[in-house]
């Protein structure tokens, strides 16, 4: 049966991964809890030469995992279970109020390979992410519904007060974006201005593909949303609210199909269960491939 949130609402995560959570160590109701046997991690040789240091910026305790030093965020609370959570800042571990220390710390050895492997891929998005941060200038650019566009500023003009307008003036060369600013604009003016276009752009295409998406499925959406999340692409609610990541729109068509048929799907079977994927499979048969290009896809930094 599922839980009352789990009826409400349903999300898409930013990359598979950023926000992950390790299967729950379940705690005995007794005073203590023992691992059936300890886990080794299971550590690369580049692991095993090369010491790790994970920090998170509101650490509070500090383990040694394999050949890692793993400073993390631990709190206690009203819950039955040890959780582990590595998202952008690092790894967060969650214990009940009576679980002696030493039993948290045996818990985050039998996870380490899990911990260390999701540590590890945490930092490579964000090496991949501010290796795609864009330094808001002329001639900046950044993908657009998969497509490179040129930034151009254009004090000349007003464009009827939309402030950008794209040009396709040669086949051969990528778009530009003529933005209605002065030459000397501050980056943050030029960032701000090709937001607002892209953002009127993601309402505009997802406002289309909702409803090209919707009747196939037999659902009935009802409000849009444009989200800045963090960690999610998408999410649906029971009662038809949809909320899409605007930065969506630097992908290609097909993959933006896939996060709004994926959104929509949950308005049918409200779990990720077979059913689900088949609903989704449906409508976008090649859906485990799009799944993928939006994981591994490298997508612009706003600063």
């Amino acid at each position: 049966m599922p839980t009352v949130r789990g009826l409400l609402q349903f999300t898409l995560d930013l990359f598979d991964g950023m926000s992950a959570d390790a299967p729950e160590l379940p705690v005995p109701s007794t005073e203590k809890f023992k691992p059936e046997r300890p886990a080794r991690p299971e550590l690369s040789l580049a692991d095993s030469l090369a010491p790790a240091s994970f920090v998170h910026p509101r650490a509070t305790r500090e383990a040694r995992l394999g050949n890692a030093r793993v400073a993390y965020e631990f709190t206690r609370g009203q819950r039955r279970t040890i959780g582990f959570v590595v998202g952008a800042d690092g790894l967060s571990v969650r214990a009940p109020r009576w679980v002696a220390l030493r039993d948290v710390d045996a818990a985050l050895q039998e996870k380490s390979a899990w911990i260390l492997r999701k540590l590890a891929e945490a930092d490579q998005r964000h090496a991949k992410l501010e290796a795609t941060r864009i330094e808001w200038r002329e001639g900046v650019s950044f993908p657009f519904l998969g497509e490179p566009v040129v930034v151009r500023l254009d004090p000349r003009h007003g464009f009827k007060g939309v402030g950008a307008v794209l040009e396709a003036d040669d086949p051969a060369q990528p778009r530009t974006l003529r933005i209605s600013l002065a030459n000397n604009a501050t980056p943050a003016q030029i960032r701000d201005a090709a937001q607002a276009w892209l953002q009127r752009q993601a309402r505009r295409i997802f406002i289309e593909r909702l409803d090209h998406f919707a009747p196939r499925l037999g659902v009935r959406w009802n409000k849009l949303s444009l989200s800045n999340a963090s960690t999610r692409w998408g999410s649906a609610s029971a009662d038809g609210a949809i909320r899409l990541h605007w930065r969506l729109v630097h992908f290609r068509m097909p993959v933006i199909d896939y996060v709004v048929a994926h959104e929509l799907s949950h308005l049918r079977v409200m779990d990720h269960s077979p059913r689900f994927w088949e609903t989704v499979e449906s409508v976008v048969p090649d859906y485990h491939v799009l799944r993928k290009q939006l994981k591994d896809e490298a997508v612009p930094k706003w600063n």
